[in-house]
């Protein structure tokens, strides 16, 4: 790993990490294959996770998944995962099926919903999910219930309005939330350093009255423990903070995105060689956590999970041209 951080030091066991890093791999898998899916022509757009997995999972396992609330970006398949979202599901919004449960195969793939894992619903315009995410921790703050809210963006949308009013907002009125920007270095085509006018993201964070952390988003260990820092404030009353973890993304911005015109074969490479992937793969033989063999056998049984996902996702219905409108005026039948 990146650091000398220890997962016993941080409270977590063997079978944490492991979990862990099954749900890295898992993201990364499904992600793979909805790149070969795009190039057959068989699914229309991906829009990709790769090497941003870390930053997703570290951060999904601080939380507590069966009553926080979240609000994710477009890439966050790792933190989706973890909340209850299933291979399947994921490739029905892919294959935009009837049976997607993020939006019936209404929506682009990565616009995330499903509300029994109380996961908030995304939509196109980038960062409109920070004021979802602080709307929502108001609520549980008003009501007195016992949650917080998780929201992530890409750095490019931190330039954005919403993320500036939800930041301010939530600063203010001290509610329980988590803005996460997971910043991979380009906003599309645009390089970190002509998008902010200051050194780091995080330094956004005294401006909204809360802490401002920016962590090595290549380590799941250093995001879980910020991440869980975070989250014990919020429930402790002390209002929100703002976490930068500074990955770098793996692929080209999306399937319609030609990475090559804008970063350098040798850039390219030198992400690659910091794979998260495999530096977590890495820390987890060398702290005797787990074999080379045993890994080899839990990428075959996500290999099998992705195959089943991807068969049943491939032959399922498409939602009938009748229901164009359901869910949007009218629950009848009639329509």
């Amino acid at each position: 790993m990146v650091d000398t951080l220890h997962h016993v030091d941080l409270g977590l066991t063997n079978e944490d990490v492991l979990n862990m890093y099954e749900t890295m791999l898992l993201a990364r898998r499904i992600d793979e294959r909805m790149w070969l899916l795009n190039r057959a022509g068989k699914i229309p757009f991906v829009i990709s996770c790769q090497g941003q997995e870390a930053a997703q999972v570290g951060a999904a396992f601080a939380l507590d998944h069966t009553k926080d609330y979240i609000a994710p970006y477009y890439r966050d398949m790792g933190v989706v995962l973890h909340f209850g979202m299933t291979a399947k599901d994921l490739m029905l919004s892919a294959f935009a099926k009837a049976e997607d449960p993020n939006s019936g195969g209404r929506q682009m793939p990565g616009h995330f919903g499903q509300k029994k894992n109380r996961i908030i619903t995304g939509s196109s315009p980038v960062t409109t999910q920070v004021p979802h995410a602080v709307g929502v921790a108001l609520a549980g703050k008003l009501q007195q219930e016992d949650f917080i809210t998780f929201v992530t963006l890409g750095e490019g949308s931190s330039n954005q309005g919403d993320f500036h009013e939800g930041a301010n907002f939530a600063g203010v009125h001290k509610l329980p939330v988590i803005i996460m920007v997971e910043n991979n270095q380009y906003a599309i085509s645009v390089p970190v350093e002509r998008q902010l006018g200051c050194a780091k993201v995080s330094d956004r964070g005294i401006g909204y009255g809360m802490p401002g952390i920016t962590v090595d988003g290549k380590n799941p260990l250093a995001v879980y423990q910020v991440v869980k820092e975070a989250a014990d404030r919020a429930r402790r009353g002390e209002g929100p903070s703002l976490i930068e973890t500074v990955t770098y993304r793996l692929t080209a911005h999306s399937s319609d995105d030609d990475d090559r015109q804008y970063r350098s074969a040798e850039d390219i490479e030198e992400g690659r060689a910091k794979d998260p992937i495999l530096l977590f793969k890495n820390y987890l033989i060398e702290t005797g956590v787990t074999t080379e063999e045993s890994l080899l056998q839990m990428d075959k049984r996500i290999a099998d999970i992705v195959n089943e996902a991807t068969d049943y996702a491939e032959a399922a219905p498409y939602a009938n041209p009748e229901h164009a409108l359901k869910h949007v005026y009218s629950e009848g039948d009639d329509m």
